[in-house]
């Protein structure tokens, strides 16, 4: 183990994030999420299984701290009742880096069952999908190859994943002029709460 091999996996990382692909579907996220969450009153309702899963609540809850109301529903609990949750004007935001996930792929299934023109955004790693084929808009992370010895753990995916919803959040911010103080009525506590008051 050495200081060259944490760079080389360092690097291979930047690399990943400087891959992902520029297409313009990002912003036409934006446009479907503002539509339906700012203008007919919807939400962003986030499902993904696994490390996927994690990074999809991740997404979810910085979305609605930011003003763009949001909730994860994890995808076994969504067929346990939690599908409830769904409003017609709603937008599913399907965080998957197969893009076959079962359970997600079963979530969105059932989603549709309930609401049939329910918007569907697809983040994920590899395009050649059911769940692609049904999305709205799909967000294509670039598909990289896992650092992980293994190439099996998610590593370089979640990586991905993690900026491509931090440009989504930002570019919603800034679509909807999120503002100081909007976000000091969002943090009551903490360190964040405490320096948003100051602002």
């Amino acid at each position: 183990m050495s200081k060259e091999r944490i760079r080389e996996l360092i690097r291979k990382e930047v690399e990943a994030i400087e891959a992902i692909p520029v297409d313009g579907a990002i912003l036409d996220a934006v446009e479907l999420i503002y539509n339906q969450v700012h203008q007919k009153r919807g939400k962003v309702v986030v499902s993904g299984m696994g490390k996927a899963g994690q990074i999809g609540d991740n997404i979810a809850t910085t979305l609605s701290s930011t003003g763009t109301p949001s909730i994860f529903v994890h995808p076994a609990e969504a067929q346990h009742g939690d599908l409830g949750v769904l409003q017609e004007n709603d937008v599913l935001l399907a965080v998957s880096n197969s893009g076959k996930t079962r359970e997600v792929v079963e979530f969105e299934h059932l989603a549709r069952r309930l609401y049939p023109d329910l918007k569907l955004i697809v983040l994920t790693g590899n395009t050649e999908s059911e769940l692609c084929e049904r999305a709205d808009v799909l967000l294509h992370t670039g598909g990289p190859e896992e650092i992980c010895p293994l190439g099996l753990t998610p590593t370089t995916s979640t990586t991905v994943m993690t900026v491509a919803g931090d440009i989504l959040v930002v570019l919603l911010m800034e679509k909807i002029g999120f503002s100081k103080q909007e976000y000091a009525k969002r943090h009551h506590s903490g360190y964040l709460g405490e320096k948003a008051k100051r602002l």
